[in-house]
């Protein structure tokens, strides 16, 4: 009876944390599928750089919050992902900072509002604060917010389909407020992030019966951080997403294998982890055990956090290249149906 009584302890603990409930059971459990070659040569051919180019000429200025430029940065990336169909909904605070109150705007761009998990995107659009330079930060983070943006743009057509889609769904996070006012801490940092997590940890609904926090909704947390110059190269962090970094690394060799990026000698995704505490927006979420990947450049480019993070060190062709290698895993993770060769694309476990 004790061994009963002990077990049944341990099993509605497990309950109640979440950790044994249906919704992380299918999360656990999720397995990508494998594009055929046809379909990879497809989603790779969807590229627009000329949209980059056109996205970076609207928000790569200086956007620190509570100013006029921040505040065309947050109309621009609105604007786009409503005139692409997304539902947008706002995330509007206030927050004391060492400036002073400000106004903070976290932009959530969904494709269906009522899904039961999400796949996230994820990236900041403020810009950091310096009283006598001119800062646009090119790879921080302006030319992620333009990857983004490009993803919905493109696969505008592939993506459509997912408005219908109640079980697993994509979500484009646009954090406001990474960035210190003047010293990088628990205090000025991550404003916008810590707000958002804080909110879907409150925040609660039911999904298949289960009454769920919005934050366990999340399946990963892709958060897309200093990317854009010639010598970007991620490695993964955490133990529980090694199988998705894999999954991206498996796809820059697929890419490569096909011919079908530029520079082919580089690899972006290692095959090693890096367990160095790295501070971003992701933090709050991982606290609350929200899976992360977290893809920023290690080392960080030398222009980092200086004027010349500009669009001066931004590299097309390794933009496009991890752009691709985004599409295939976005259309892998969430199972989007290409028409013609889709008898070929069948889960990992069967090939």
């Amino acid at each position: 009876m004790l061994s009963f009584l002990v077990k049944s302890v341990i099993l509605a603990s497990v309950f109640v944390n979440g950790r044994g409930s249906q919704l992380k059971t299918l999360q656990r459990n999720h397995q990508a599928i494998q594009l055929s070659n046809a379909n990879t040569r497809f989603i790779a051919s969807l590229s627009n750089i000329t949209y980059t180019n056109e996205v970076l000429d609207n928000i790569l200025i200086p956007r620190v919050v509570g100013t006029s430029n921040h505040e065309k940065v947050f109309d621009y990336i609105k604007k786009e992902l409503q005139m692409l169909d997304w539902s947008i909904e706002v995330d509007e605070f206030e927050s004391a900072t060492p400036h002073g109150t400000k106004t903070f705007k976290n932009i959530i761009a969904t494709l269906n509002p009522e899904a039961e998990r999400y796949l996230v995107l994820a990236c900041h659009y403020d810009s950091k604060y310096f009283e006598n330079e001119v800062f646009v930060g090119a790879t921080d983070s302006a030319v992620p917010c333009a990857m983004m943006l490009n993803l919905a743009k493109v696969m505008k057509s592939q993506l459509h389909q997912l408005k219908q889609k109640h079980n697993l769904n994509l979500k484009l996070i646009f954090f406001d407020g990474e960035e210190a006012f003047v010293q990088w801490g628990p205090k000025d940092s991550i404003y916008g992030a810590k707000h958002l997590a804080d909110r879907y940890h409150r925040s609660r609904g039911t999904v298949s019966g289960e009454t769920v926090s919005e934050l366990e909704r999340i399946d990963v947390l892709v958060l897309l951080d200093l990317i854009g110059h010639r010598g970007t190269r991620f490695y993964n962090s955490f133990d529980e997403t090694q199988h998705w970094f894999s999954k991206l690394a498996d796809t820059e060799d697929k890419l490569g294998q096909l011919l079908l990026l530029r520079n082919r000698n580089h690899k972006y995704f290692v095959r090693r982890s890096y367990y160095g505490y790295i501070e971003d927006d992701h933090i709050p979420f991982l606290q609350r055990d929200v899976p992360v990947l977290h893809l920023i450049s290690n080392p960080f480019p030398r222009e980092w956090h200086t004027p010349a993070d500009n669009r001066d060190i931004v590299d097309m062709h390794t933009v496009e290249n991890i752009n691709k290698i985004l599409r295939v895993f976005v259309v892998e993770y969430l199972h989007i149906y290409l028409p013609n060769t889709i008898e070929d694309n069948v889960p990992e476990k069967e090939l």
